[in-house]
């Protein structure tokens, strides 16, 4: 296949990156890639989806990876999944003989072991420079889910309809589902048997980098996970702290320690990104150092400043991704780094374990299986976002009242633009559509 063609079936089947901010596949694949690198480091604690799809989608996983890298005439593919993912590496180790141009990378159980940055050092032994991107040194990363979401569209013509997510925390049944983009969270924990608790929140997404939502959010092509907390568990008490509240007390309580910038892991490898220095800065105005807040485009957003190095409790991350968009409203680019970057020669012993940041987390009870369910659930009724990914905003192109089939087109990306398709993930009636979503539901849900 040529890369243009892969290409174009990428952009026209909606595939994006399924575990991070959803950047469009197709506009990854580089011809100047020398390595393709398969993310399986499923980097935040509790989430079991990657380890599991390796497990039982094994052979659909490393075809398309295998496909990619001759796609892109690259040297070779890397599998890299962390060591304690043992299940799924017996299962590629009983097939990866297929493929002579992959190779496994067994990770140390360490986070953030899934950023870019630190996966292609680990992988490949090369330094991303700050601001710049993998390719820069030869190398594509891929998510899992992603790389299976090639192998449905390229080998099965299937476009991305469903998500993988994990529902964990206090529910009565901890699961990993399948379920059609659009469905709501209600009912994927409806799915997980019910809250445990009268008096919760939820966290989308991981619980270092995930966000608080509500029961009326809907699952989304970038959706990875669905965490019940308490309501006074210290992960959603810390996300409720409003932003001034914390900057004010960066500003009068920063003891200068240094711990938030000595385990950050970009700065272990070298990029000029200092949170302490940031902090420092803050307190005592703008004006003191300037270099320290244009560097906060560097910071990876992993948290461990926030939520595992300051011992006085204070919220780097949270402030640093305040400034990060303040500094994007103002048109300030990310700047890349001429400098050749230096691993830290204290780099190994200052890596976060990942049991002990779960325990320092206060989720040690919630860290247990969270089994993959074959079984397709039925849903009657999803709201589908129109802007699921990095770039423009898809536009509609169904109207109420139209019917529609599972895998049908309903939202096109405009040509020339980066982003990529939207389709429908049930069959059914368009009940309502906008500029923003669009609404389906089947037949009998409406005729109740």
């Amino acid at each position: 296949m040529e890369i243009e063609e892969l290409k174009a079936k990428l952009r026209a089947f909606g595939v994006v990156g399924a575990g991070g901010a959803g950047f469009p596949t197709y506009a990854k694949l580089n011809s100047l890639a020398e390595v393709v690198i398969l993310n399986s480091a499923e980097c935040e604690p509790l989430l079991r989806v990657d380890r599991q799809l390796c497990k039982y989608y094994t052979e659909e996983i490393l075809s398309a990876l295998e496909l990619i890298v001759k796609t892109l005439n690259a040297k070779k593919g890397i599998f890299a999944i962390k060591s304690e993912y043992k299940e799924a590496i017996a299962s590629l180790k009983e097939v990866i003989y297929k493929y002579t141009n992959i190779e496994i990378k067994i990770l140390e159980n360490v986070y953030p072991a899934g950023d870019e940055v630190v996966l292609v050092y680990e992988a490949t032994g090369k330094i991303v420079h700050g601001g710049s991107l993998p390719i820069e040194v030869g190398a594509v990363v891929v998510n899992t889910e992603t790389v299976l979401n090639v192998y449905n569209s390229v080998y099965l013509d299937k476009p991305v309809t469903h998500k993988y997510v994990t529902i964990t925390g206090e529910v009565n049944n901890p699961t990993t589902i399948k379920v059609p983009i659009g469905t709501s969270i209600r009912q994927c924990i409806e799915f997980a048997g019910n809250p445990k608790i009268e008096n919760f929140k939820i966290i989308l997404g991981g619980p270092m980098t995930g966000r608080i939502g509500a029961l009326e959010d809907v699952i989304t092509k970038t959706s990875k996970a669905i965490i019940v907390l308490p309501e006074g568990h210290s992960t959603i008490i810390k996300r409720n702290l409003k932003t001034s509240i914390k900057i004010n007390r960066a500003r009068s309580v920063c003891s200068q320690c240094r711990m938030c910038t000595d385990l950050c892991p970009r700065y272990l490898l070298g990029h000029n990104i200092q949170p302490h220095r940031i902090m420092n800065a803050l307190a005592n105005g703008l004006t003191s150092d300037i270099e320290a807040f244009t560097s906060a485009n560097l910071c990876c957003g992993c948290g461990i400043c926030e939520n595992y190095s300051c011992y006085q409790g204070l919220a780097p991350s949270s402030i640093i991704g305040e400034l990060k968009d303040r500094l994007k409203e103002k048109g300030v680019k990310n700047i890349t780094s001429k400098v050749g970057s230096k691993v830290n020669a204290r780099r190994e012993g200052r890596k976060v374990p990942m049991e002990r940041l779960i325990a320092r987390l206060g989720l040690t009870k919630y860290n247990i299986e969270a089994p993959l369910v074959e079984e397709l659930y039925s849903v009657n009724k999803v709201v589908i976002k129109l802007n699921q990914h990095i770039g423009a905003v898809t536009t509609s192109v169904v109207k109420a009242n139209d019917l529609v089939e599972v895998g049908d087109l309903i939202g096109k990306i405009e040509d020339g633009k980066l982003g990529a398709n939207i389709h429908a993930s049930i069959s059914g009636v368009i009940t309502a559509a906008n500029n923003k979503e669009i609404t389906i539901e089947t037949r009998r849900y409406i005729n109740g």
